[in-house]
Formats: structure tokens, sequence, C-alpha cells
């Protein structure tokens, strides 16, 4: 692979990259075909980790090399051991498994959060309307402690790209206004959990669109944190599933 001018993180690059240990090893693990490249901080390559990944590499035939002064140019936090460079790739949904669909979600924290809660409750696709965050952010790689490496993700344009690709699923908007309680909400497979962004959550039209399910809280807040409705939602979906199992 022909190996591009390695500067600090934008957009339009067609690559990105993984910091820290543990998400370079899940880069290297899951999707090794995209990586170019392997850097090392000098002062790590005696830990386990940095071991394990030096071995993938020459297993694989993956460049690596130790170059302190280049982390340090590329990270986006200090104390930054190891670097997976890697070429940016497209992916498609399973069709028959369960979706987590975010609507214009504006913030990688959360966005990365959801990731890495997914994999607990068995969620490994995620469908994004646009606009919405970039997932190659190395901020968001970061945050999913290499979780996106092993899930499935695709952007749509907007809700009824995604119903015309993935059409007859159970689709289970979550508003505050919903139509039933989380707890007394029947989930069936394949789900499509949907949620809004941070700020302004779904649009109106969702009341209208399967079934739609609103998370009791107390009434000194406006509304929970998106991963936390997220991680609520998953949480009971895959237990009201078990318990009708």
């Amino acid at each position: 692979m022909l190996m591009p001018k390695l500067k600090k993180y934008q957009k339009k690059f067609s690559h990105s990259y993984a910091f820290g240990i543990y998400p370079t090893l899940d880069l290297l693990k899951n999707r090794r075909e995209s990586v170019l490249k392997v850097l090392l901080q000098e002062d790590s390559v005696e830990s386990k980790g940095v071991k394990e990944i030096v071995e993938i590499c020459k297993k694989e035939g993956i460049h690596y090399e130790i170059n302190d002064r280049l982390i340090e140019k590329l990270a986006i936090k200090e104390n930054t051991y190891t670097v997976g460079i890697f070429n940016k790739y497209t992916l498609e949904l399973e069709k028959d498994k369960n979706h987590i669909v975010l609507v214009e979600p504006r913030n990688m924290g959360n966005v990365g959060t959801i990731i890495r809660t997914m994999l607990g409750f068995g969620y490994k696709n995620l469908a994004l309307i646009e606009p919405a965050i970039d997932v190659f952010d190395p901020k968001v790689v970061r945050s999913t402690m290499g979780a996106l490496f092993r899930i499935n993700f695709e952007y749509f344009q907007n809700w009824e790209e995604y119903v015309e690709k993935y059409p007859k699923r159970n689709s289970y908007p979550f508003l505050l206004e919903g139509a039933k309680e989380i707890r007394e909400t029947e989930f069936k497979e394949p789900t499509s959990l949907v949620f809004g962004n941070e700020g302004k959550g779904l649009p109106e039209k969702f009341k209208d669109i399967g079934q739609s399910v609103y998370i009791q809280h107390g009434k000194d807040i406006d509304s929970l944190n998106l991963s936390i409705a997220a991680s609520i939602g998953m949480w009971e979906s895959i237990r009201n599933a078990k318990a009708k199992g």
C-alpha cells in the first residue's frame, strides 16, 4: 500500500490513526487488511501489549518502526505509546441483525461510548444518518477503545435511504413524548433502536414511525445524555428478548 504523507488528522484524508496500545491491537486483529504501518514509542517496546503488536506485525508482514518524533507530531494526547496507521474503509450493515440508528449525532465522545457499549450488549451494526460525526476521527477511535474495528457501520443521507436499503425492520424511535414507556415495550427482532442527536433529539416525524418509546426519568432533568439513553435502550431490548426466549 502507498504510504500517505503523515500529518495531524483531517477528515479529508483517506487514512486515519488508532492511538494507544489496545486500539492498535484491535485494529491489527480485526482490520489488518487496512493497516499501513505501526509506530512505536521507544520506552514502550518492553510492555506486554507492544510485544503482542510486534508479534502480529511480524507474522502478517506489517511494517512497524520506533519513531517517537512522528508519534509526538501526530498524537492528540500525551503518553501515546503506539499509533496504528490505516486506510479508511467502507462497510454494510447485516440485514437480519439488530441495528442502532443515530440521527445526526454531533458529539464524538457520545458516539464512541455508544460504539463501545454496543459490543457489551451484542449490537454490532451502527447506522449514522447525516449530517453526522466522522467515525474515523482519532478522537472517536480512541473513545471506542478499539471497539470501532469490531462493528459494522454505514452512513445514510437520510432516514428514508436507510429504510429503503433495510426495509421490514421493527423500528423503535426514542422520544421524550414517545407513545410507550420502555419497560412496557415489546421489542421484536430485527430491531432498529433509533436515537436523535444531543441537542434536539429526533424530529417530530418519528412519532409516527414504528413504536415510539420513552424512558421515564425524574423531573429534575430535561433529558438523559444520548449515550446513557442508548445504553438503557440496548439493555432493555436485550433483556426483553431474553425474557421472551
